[in-house]
């Protein structure tokens, strides 16, 4: 039984965003292996196309490996200027329906449409009107998926990517959560999926045995989370109007890092996704703060405020590395490394904007 009062929420994903945007504009990378950001020497993969992403491309990967796995790989230079204005055409549809609206990056958001602006009384139907109508006026696909809450609306989406949609109703979401495998769970990420494995935690069906102490005592306070997420409940609501503090990603990593390349290569990863945070959100910054966390779980932060703001990817990879070396590189094994940034201002009209709380990457 629903402690809380039914919802009706969508979940739109785009069908690997960046890339298909490039593959829009230019008919010559149809059809073709594509990878936005990096190039054959360095850097990391923003997004790949699925022709790419069948030899094993994906975002976030270090662009030399992604080379190796697809020789034949196009890598194009990304264009957040672009992917940002197709993102706010989207968004313009999305608020022709409601305006509980939570974007959770360029490509993806949260709907309510419990009560909407057309009077539909079917999600479903609203779901699929707005996929053709971002394929209309994008030439864009998307995937999207539709239950009552955003757990399940977001593993919906998920299903039958690409151009896809999926439907969970009450009766049928916690037979589907409990076979779920726990890699699938949005929200835990591959160092505590890992953890749960060695618990013998393997499914949703593993992850309902524990009590909610037990998860508690080994996860912290997103243990609870977890509880409620094993049996499909998912309290949160669709945020539209909360403003971020600081933009940040972070990594915890399955084996210790020693080497200054390797670290190099995460912040790298980090970066990017910070950048592609402010350019969703129209913000910029004046403080840069890297986050070393050692093998003993000892843990220091380096940070470095100016007094110009900056929005560039290349000013928040350039910060960070130099923190990464600045008073020296760490001395000791690396077991994760976040960047984040703070000190925000916001272009007045993006104050809307809505996100996520973060779990895990």
């Amino acid at each position: 039984m629903l402690d809380a009062p039914i919802r009706k929420i969508i979940h739109v994903d785009m069908d690997a965003f960046f890339a298909s945007v490039e593959q829009r504009d230019n008919p010559e990378l149809r059809g073709k292996p594509v990878a936005v950001g990096g190039s054959r020497a360095r850097g990391v993969v923003a997004a790949a196309s699925y022709e790419a992403r069948k030899y094993g491309v994906h975002s976030a990967l270090a662009s030399k490996i992604a080379a190796q796995r697809c020789p034949h790989l196009i890598f194009v230079k990304a264009r957040f200027e672009v992917y940002s204005a197709v993102s706010r055409q989207i968004r313009e549809i999305f608020h022709s329906y409601t305006d509980l609206v939570e974007p959770l990056s360029l490509d993806e958001a949260y709907l309510d449409v419990t009560e909407n602006k057309i009077g539909m009384p079917s999600a479903t139907i609203i779901a699929q009107e707005i996929r053709k109508r971002i394929f209309e006026e994008t030439g864009l696909t998307a995937s999207a998926g539709v239950s009552y809450n955003k757990f399940l609306a977001k593993i919906a989406s998920d299903f039958n990517k690409p151009n896809g949609f999926t439907l969970i109703t009450p009766d049928k979401a916690e037979d589907l959560v409990a076979g779920l495998v726990i890699e699938k769970f949005h929200g835990i990420g591959k160092v505590t999926a890992a953890k749960m494995q060695s618990m013998g935690i393997l499914t949703g069906a593993d992850l309902r045995e524990k009590s909610e102490e037990e998860l508690v005592r080994n996860f912290g306070k997103v243990g609870r989370y977890y509880f409620r997420i094993a049996r499909a409940q998912d309290d949160r609501e669709v945020q539209p109007h909360r403003i971020r503090k600081s933009i940040g990603s972070e990594r915890t990593f399955d084996v210790d890092l020693l080497e200054e390349h390797d670290m190099l290569l995460q912040i790298d990863k980090l970066c990017l996704e910070v950048a592609q945070d402010m350019e969703r959100l129209k913000a910029s910054a004046k403080t840069v703060t890297l986050k070393i966390k050692y093998f003993d779980f000892t843990q220091n932060t380096r940070s470095k405020t100016f007094l110009s703001e900056f929005s560039s990817a290349d000013a928040v990879y350039t910060i960070a590395r130099d923190l990464l070396r600045t008073p020296h590189l760490p001395a000791y094994p690396v077991r994760l490394l976040g960047v984040s940034v703070s000190s925000l201002t916001y272009q007045h009209d993006r104050l809307r904007e809505g996100y996520q709380f973060t779990l895990e990457l």
